[in-house]
């Protein structure tokens, strides 16, 4: 083998590269990323440097000189065009690049409006990359009037540093609850008090009819009827894997880029990791979009790309900031049946432990990281204490760490 062409320079493609030469391989390595930018770090992107509270210098995961240094030849700003699979070689439209071995780290990108309802109109953004928050920073003024539609993380991060820099926000949610799709009622109803306290005006269980505006978006209509006034429109709807290369490029596709539990796609030389990638857990399929598992499961590709033939096993873990609340979350609530609430020893903090029958899934944990890294090993070594354990206030949790 002596060429490794990795395509998507994200989290994902940074961490296989770096991999990949902490693991001895000599041969080339060639990372093809789309945006003019070196690999950067994402989350804070809806946080603080949309506060402004970090240059984008300090977004970079590596400096530039890193992949100098490591042999790694870095193509920004290069679209793929194509991939060619039979005869391993990646169009670039103005030239063709040969590869022994390939990785998709193409990531995901956000669902958009519909144009028909305004979602081309000027002023209406979505939050994935680093020129999105460019776009937006202009218009984050205080007094100004920005609406959100979509109540997930992406959408309550956005209210709340737009609250903080002194905007009118209104949130808009079609399903009856703010993270319905990812968190039981007790968060909805953690982060619903929260957003209030500080002033969004939030609505769920309603519609969005239309944006308008004749070049530049102006408001919204509801299903309702109401209508909303606004300076700006950021969209926070959900994401989707970016699987059209891999699709044109014939690799069987399952909600993304479907691997094997090392990595592999269905072409023995190609290989998917991060958001774009479908992977086996616990007898289902699932798609991770997290840093944690971008970095996970591409440095284990890297080691299987390379001969490992290990498993993956993730470890799904998350975070979200919102004004002074960070929550941590640790593994998957999929097919949860009960949440017992703990409150937390500090004074707004507090967690909320996932069941299904006896067995704990996952921990949601507001300003409360003695109780999230107790579920989260708890979790990852297979132990479920019972329900009414986790409720009791007078719980020695440490102890269960032992039992």
């Amino acid at each position: 083998m002596t060429h490794i062409a990795v395509i998507g320079a994200g989290q994902a493609g940074a961490s296989l590269v770096a991999k990949l030469r902490t693991q001895g391989f000599d041969g080339d390595i060639t990372l093809l990323g789309e945006e003019p930018e070196p690999p950067y770090q994402r989350p804070p992107l809806s946080k603080a440097y949309l506060l402004g509270d970090i240059p984008k210098e300090r977004l970079y995961l590596r400096p530039l000189d890193f992949y100098e240094d490591q042999k790694i030849t870095l193509r920004l700003g290069c679209r793929v065009k194509a991939i060619n699979a039979n005869d391993k070689i990646i169009d670039l439209g103005d030239q063709i690049l040969h590869y022994d071995m390939l990785a998709l780290t193409t990531g995901s990108r956000p669902r958009r409006l519909p144009d028909d309802i305004g979602g081309g109109l000027s002023g209406v953004h979505t939050v994935r990359n680093l020129a999105d928050v460019d776009r937006i920073m202009p218009g984050f003024q205080a007094g100004k009037k920005i609406l959100i539609v979509g109540g997930g993380y992406i959408g309550l991060e956005a209210a709340a540093v737009a609250a903080k820099k002194g905007q009118h926000v209104t949130l808009i949610e079609m399903a009856d609850r703010i993270l319905k799709r990812v968190a039981a009622p007790q968060t909805s109803d953690y982060f619903r008090t929260l957003h209030q306290s500080h002033g969004v005006d939030l609505r769920e269980g309603v519609g969005l009819k239309a944006l308008t505006g004749d070049d530049t978006v102006t408001g919204v209509q509801l299903a309702d009827g109401s209508y909303i006034k606004a300076d700006m429109a950021i969209v926070g709807v959900g994401v989707e894997p970016c699987s059209q290369l891999a699709e044109q490029a014939g690799l069987i596709l399952e909600n993304g880029i479907r691997v094997d539990a090392q990595g592999q796609t269905s072409d023995p030389f190609i290989w998917a990791a991060g958001d774009c990638a479908s992977l086996p857990y616990r007898g289902a399929r699932i798609r991770l979009e997290s840093v944690q598992n971008a970095i996970d499961q591409a440095e284990a590709v890297a080691c299987n790309m390379l001969g490992a033939q290990i498993d993956y096993d993730p470890k799904p873990w998350f975070w979200s900031d919102q004004y002074d609340v960070k929550l941590q979350i640790a593994g998957l609530n999929l097919g949860y049946d009960a949440v017992v609430v703990r409150p937390s020893d500090t004074r707004d903090g507090q967690s909320h432990w996932y069941y299904a029958g006896n067995t704990l899934l996952a921990v949601d944990a507001m300003n409360d990281a003695r109780n999230y890294m107790i579920g989260k090993r708890l979790i990852e070594a297979g132990k479920s204490p019972a329900p009414d354990i986790i409720s009791n206030p007078d719980t020695d949790m440490k102890a269960l760490l032992r039992g």
